[in-house]
């Protein structure tokens, strides 16, 4: 068994290698269009199906390592995941794509939940395991686009050998884990219980409502970004930025979710009244920016914005995490962090599914330049929604009995 700095190591690689999947096939949706000759629409379905297989996961055995243990549902994850790579190199048209994104998608979503808690489990601290299972996302995401835009980009078999790296480093890690010890012991249950605990569902504690409903704006607009980012923002920059390099696009890609990283670490040393506000903030302006590149066809200004953004990305983000965290019950995190995640890929995946569809009827340019206005507004939104909630908190705390007297 690996001691305990070790299987953080192991358990913190998983968690971004996850990750690695959703964005790989990100840089080689322009060839497969060329390829096939499919729509933007079609390319949001392909898309899209990802998503809702990882929610139907998340839904079904996404608190199955809680009864069973950690290591039998992340190893066998992890095999699922390197079989949907499989079936990426064997694709020859969109219905082995989907097959693909499916069989990938329900593996993600069966590993995110147990893996993050393996990296608590693991991690020398709550603050670090924190920091750590917030981040690797991002971290693993960007990963991914960059390193199929440098294959695509520079090695042989560009359609392929990406899929084939990962699912080697797939069945690798489904070994690794099992050396990673069961911190938390699994409840004694019986096979009965275990099937009725894969039906599927979702809910959130009285308690945690309110502050819940006033994050989900927060958790739409990041979300929505990245689905962007990971959807269309490849024919973004193929046709309205006018990138031909599959590197330069799985860079450019990578970069507002690198900076995503880099914000989740800057919120932890800024002041706490000024996490919340920096995160807004810096996401706003960035999308702007992007949309100001996108209308003057200027790279550089893109590549900007995506910096800017992300730092907002990973800021708002964490703070959502965090705020969800203290409202939450201990006994019911789990739980409300699942539906974190189910409102979180819906925001992934319903608004670029709509912006495939929007991009048939209207260009890809327009569409592109009225999602980015549409997250500005979301965003705006989210502050004052936090605006009201922080007031409401302050509001019920001076009415606590004892608050006022000193």
């Amino acid at each position: 068994m690996f001691n305990r700095p070790v299987s953080f190591v192991v358990a913190g690689g998983a968690g971004a290698a996850t990750l690695t999947a959703a964005s790989a096939p990100s840089p080689l949706y322009p060839v497969y269009q060329r390829l096939w000759g499919f729509s933007a629409f079609t390319l949001t379905v392909i898309f899209a199906v990802y998503v809702f297989a990882l929610l139907a996961a998340l839904l079904t055995v996404g608190s199955l390592s809680d009864r069973v243990g950690r290591r039998p549902v992340a190893s066998g994850a992890l095999v699922l995941l390197a079989l949907g790579m499989l079936l990426f190199t064997l694709a020859e048209g969109t219905g082995g794509l989907m097959a693909a994104r499916i069989v990938q998608g329900f593996a993600v979503g069966a590993a995110t939940g147990t893996i993050t808690a393996m990296i608590m489990d693991s991690a020398p601290n709550p603050r670090v395991g924190s920091i750590v299972s917030s981040a690797v996302p991002s971290l693993g995401i960007a990963i991914g686009a960059v390193l199929a835009g440098a294959l695509v980009q520079f090695a042989p078999l560009p359609r392929q050998l990406v899929f084939w790296i990962l699912a080697v480093v797939y069945l690798v890690l489904a070994a690794l884990v099992w050396l990673i010890p069961e911190r938390a012991r699994p409840e004694s249950t019986s096979r009965e219980s275990i099937w009725r605990s894969l039906l599927p569902s979702a809910g959130l504690p009285p308690a945690t409502r309110p502050v819940f409903f006033a994050l989900v704006p927060s958790i739409g607009a990041t979300w929505a970004l990245a689905g962007l980012y990971l959807s269309l923002g490849s024919s973004v920059l193929t046709t309205v930025l006018d990138v031909h390099s599959h590197f330069v696009v799985g860079i450019v890609l990578g970069v507002l979710f690198v900076s995503g990283v880099s914000g989740t670490i800057v919120s932890t040393v800024l002041p706490p009244q000024l996490r919340e506000w920096f995160g807004y903030a810096t996401l706003a302006v960035g999308v702007l920016v992007t949309i100001a590149a996108m209308l003057m066809s200027a790279l550089p200004l893109y590549v900007i914005g995506s910096v800017v953004a992300g730092l907002g990305f990973g800021e708002v983000f964490r703070f959502a995490v965090n705020a969800l965290g203290e409202a939450a019950p201990a006994a019911q995190r789990g739980e409300v962090f699942a539906t974190m995640y189910i409102i979180s890929y819906l925001a992934f995946s319903v608004p670029a599914l709509a912006a495939g569809l929007a991009a048939e009827q209207f260009g890809l340019k327009p569409t592109a330049v009225t999602y980015g206005v549409l997250e500005v507004a979301l965003v705006v939104i989210a502050m004052i929604a936090g605006h009201v909630q922080t007031h409401r908190r302050v509001g019920e705390k001076e009415l606590q009995p004892g608050a006022a007297t000193s």
